[in-house]
């Protein structure tokens, strides 16, 4: 960085003092006023703007679903029809998408256990873990984002499931 420093120049107009007058100009005369020449200050400006950050990684659904493949062919697989129970339907949203697995929380049961989700909009079903969610009866369910992506149900929407305990 350069600095410049400037001093400051007095010019002494009209000096009407008769002493003073003989050291800066002639007497009578009418000498060209001479001025001195200044440099012009060096400015340096910074560019207040940060550079822009990098654009982020596109994030899909699939990396927040921690199935594995095994997880996801065992909760497609046709049950028996006959060893289930049906418990009835329920209006789900999805859950917290960090907790991993296949499951839905849910005021049909009162304890952990198996059972089987059939999403009426499509036909689809899943094996699905069923958690009680301590909830009213008819205050609605959560599901894990991996239960919805096998169901194809839109993420965003409210879903009627027909929920059965195996």
């Amino acid at each position: 960085m350069k600095y410049v420093v400037l001093f400051p120049v007095f010019v002494l107009a009209g000096c009407t003092s008769p002493s003073l007058q003989g050291i800066f100009s002639a007497p009578n005369s009418a000498a060209p006023v001479v001025e001195a020449a200044v440099p012009a200050p060096v400015v340096e400006t910074l560019d207040p703007t940060p550079p822009p950050p990098p654009p982020p990684q596109a994030r899909t659904v699939a990396q927040f679903d921690t199935t594995t493949a095994e997880d996801r062919a065992a909760a497609v697989a046709k049950p028996e029809p006959a060893s289930e129970t049906k418990l009835g339907t329920t209006i789900a949203t999805l859950g917290s998408p960090a907790d991993p697995g296949i499951w839905i929380k849910t005021p049909l049961v009162t304890s952990l256990v198996a059972g089987r989700a059939v999403y009426g909009a499509n036909g689809k079903s899943v094996n699905i873990e069923l958690r009680p969610s301590g909830g009213e009866a008819g205050s609605g369910s959560q599901i894990s984002l991996p239960a919805m992506r096998l169901l194809d149900a839109p993420l965003t929407g409210l879903l009627e499931l027909t929920l059965y305990k195996k």
